[in-house]
This record gives structure tokens, C-alpha cells and sequence, in this order.
């Protein structure tokens, strides 16, 4: 098309025809068809403008982009553990696995429904109470403060501070209070015996400060 237009133009055309002319061509629906749209531009700008910044780095920084690429990982991933650990997420966690939830009863009340559960088969409740009986019964003797939201964990570790000698057994009792309640295990008569077990030790145990005195 172009060639065609070429030898129309006369040979001793002027500058100024001659650009009208070529605009004109210019104008024909072909070229305009052809011509790229806004977004291919667009995108051909701004993936121009990234492999220029990644040949920057890759030039600038140590070990190239790959060195960027592994640092804004662990970047990643250390924001998320520490969010999990001291944000948010973190109290999220720790309030959803607390010993007791709703009303509080007496170490007496989760003891009697421990037994009851056990009488009809079902230990994973009888797990439940008789742990709770446990954790109760310490905060009944000042030995655990009355806080909402410890978890079984915590109050092991807490009790076991005071109670050296059931130490070892009320963080057994904690983690299958967990699997239990939280993990979905099902629980075994042997488990509520070890719990009941556990609930006697430390209500005949004496605390090492007392003890001292």
C-alpha cells in the first residue's frame, strides 16, 4: 500500500503535500487497526520498567535477585511467627484452648460429673471434668489464681512450680486434657483413671513453700 502510494506522488511533489499526503495514508482504517492498544502499551511499559529494576538489583545486590527473593521470605515468614506467637492470632489461639468455659463450678461439681460420665461410657467428658476438678481444686487453695482463659497447659506449668512432686503427671494430665477436648482423640478409661489418679496426688500434696516453712 504504501509502495502504491509512492509511485502516485509526483516527482517534483512539495514538503507540504507530500506530509498531507502521507498523513492521509497514515489515516487508512489498516494502520489504526494495526496499530497496538492502550493496555498492550501499557503492559509492555510496565514489563519494561520491571526488568530494568530486576537487572538493577541483579547487578547491585549480592547473589542478585535471587538473594532479594529468599530475604523477602524470610521477612514473610517471620512477620507471621511473631504474629502468631505475641499478636492477634496468638490470644486467638490461647483463649480458644482454655480449661473452662461459661459458668464456673466447684472442684466438688466437675468432680461428681466426671464420675457420672464415666458410669455411663463416656470418657472423653469424664476426661473433661476430672481435669477441670484438678485445676479447680487448686484455685479452691490459692495454689492457682482464678483466671479466665489459662489454658491446661499453663495451669500445669503454673501448679507444678508449687507441686514439684506432681509435676511430671499434671503436664501428662494437660496434654490429654488437649488431645481430648481440642484434638478430637478419643478418650480411654485408662486416661480418666491416670486423671483420677492425678486429681487425689494433688490434693494430698503439699506445696514446697508450706512444706519449707
Amino acid at each position: 500500500m504504501v509502495t502504491r502510494f509512492l509511485t502516485e506522488v509526483p516527482v517534483d511533489i512539495d514538503r507540504d503535500t507530500a506530509r498531507l499526503r502521507a498523513a492521509e495514508e497514515l489515516a487508512n482504517p489498516a494502520y489504526q487497526n494495526a496499530k497496538p492498544s492502550w493496555l498492550s502499551e501499557a503492559f509492555s511499559w510496565v514489563l519494561e520498567k520491571l526488568l530494568s529494576f530486576l537487572d538493577t538489583v541483579d547487578s547491585a545486590v549480592p547473589g542478585g535477585i535471587f538473594a532479594v527473593v529468599l530475604l523477602a521470605v524470610v521477612l514473610i515468614v517471620l512477620v507471621v511467627v511473631i504474629r502468631v506467637r505475641s499478636g492477634p492470632l496468638a490470644t486467638s489461639a490461647k483463649s480458644g484452648r482454655a480449661v473452662f468455659a461459661g459458668q464456673r463450678k466447684t472442684s466438688g461439681e466437675h468432680r461428681k460429673a466426671a464420675e457420672e460420665a464415666a458410669t455411663r461410657g463416656d470418657f472423653d467428658d469424664a476426661v473433661r471434668e476430672i481435669f477441670r476438678a484438678v485445676v479447680r481444686s487448686l484455685e479452691e487453695r490459692a495454689l492457682l489464681d482464678e483466671k479466665s482463659g489459662r489454658t491446661a497447659d499453663e495451669a500445669a506449668l503454673e501448679a507444678g512450680r508449687l507441686l514439684p512432686d506432681v509435676a511430671v503427671p499434671l503436664r501428662a494430665g494437660a496434654r490429654l486434657f488437649d488431645d481430648v477436648h481440642y484434638g478430637g482423640i478419643p478418650a480411654t478409661e485408662d486416661g480418666y483413671r491416670s486423671l483420677s489418679e492425678l486429681d487425689e496426688r494433688c490434693r494430698r500434696a503439699r506445696p514446697v513453700a508450706l512444706a519449707a516453712g
